[in-house]
């Protein structure tokens, strides 16, 4: 019998990327990047995490390597504010890998301040990482899958606060939507040489480090806004992901597909 707002059993891979090239950004830790990361591999791909955090980041890696082989896991530290570690992050993989198949832009960067109060370099932080870091990503993975010509896949980590209004949100709202109108201009660009652009848009997605941080009190009130009455766990995030990068969403590009019951 299943038991209501239980969180559910792990889901097992079923080798839907298999032979294929992922690139993860903000992959390091325990959230929707690094269960990304896992899933990809646990589906077969062979996997270049990213982060801005370089000690996470190579302890991710190893962890990753003892479990699938070090042969399918690579890391490099990566700005995605900074063009060029962008570039050098896409370079490894076509050199760690001979193809770039697969990539999920994840980095992004929140904080609550009130528009009145909010200085410019609030705003621009989130912007530059979240919005601006997507298209960056994307633009150089477009660049190089067009070259290739042999099709691709792009994943974009947008949420629902795009779509809704939230307050103390203003600059990671405008960015998220931002996500969503690029994933949208971009995809009807992609189609032309074979690449498919989509985005997953999650809500309360918590991992047991967050949870820890978490006041029981606010927890409490975010998860009662959902309708299953819990948070997401990361790897059912991760699950829409490979969804969105396997050939079962072929005829798919330019969605957001919201992992959340809060979308309009």
């Amino acid at each position: 019998m299943t038991v209501p707002n239980a969180h559910p059993p792990y889901v097992p891979g079923h080798a839907l990327l298999e032979g294929r090239t992922a690139v993860v950004t903000a992959a390091a830790g325990a959230g929707i990047g690094g269960a990304t990361a896992r899933r990809l591999l646990e589906e077969g791909a062979r996997v270049v995490i990213s982060d801005a955090h370089a000690r996470r980041l190579k302890a991710s890696e190893a962890e990753l390597a003892a479990e699938f082989g070090a042969d399918r896991v690579a890391s490099l530290p990566c700005d995605v504010t900074d063009e060029v570690q962008v570039a050098a992050l896409f370079d490894l993989a076509e050199r760690s890998h001979g193809r770039l198949d697969i990539v999920v832009n994840n980095a992004g960067l929140g904080g609550t301040a009130d528009l009145v109060d909010m200085a410019d370099e609030q705003w621009d932080k989130v912007l530059d990482v979240t919005l601006n870091g997507t298209f960056r990503c994307t633009r150089a993975a477009l660049r190089r899958m067009k070259a290739a010509g042999s099709g691709g896949v792009i994943v974009n980590n947008a949420s629902v606060i795009g779509w809704r209004a939230q307050k103390g949100q203003s600059h990671y709202a405008a960015a998220k939507a931002g996500v969503m109108a690029l994933t949208r201009c971009a995809a009807l660009e992609a189609a032309e040489y074979g690449v498919r652009v989509n985005a997953v848009s999650p809500s309360l997605a918590m991992h047991p480090h967050l949870v820890k941080v978490t006041t029981p009190e606010l927890l409490a009130e975010l998860t009662s806004r959902e309708a299953f009455g819990r948070y997401a766990e990361p790897w059912e995030v991760a699950n829409v992901i490979v969804f969105l990068a396997s050939g079962y969403s072929s005829y798919m590009t330019g969605e957001v597909l919201s992992v959340s019951s809060q979308h309009p």
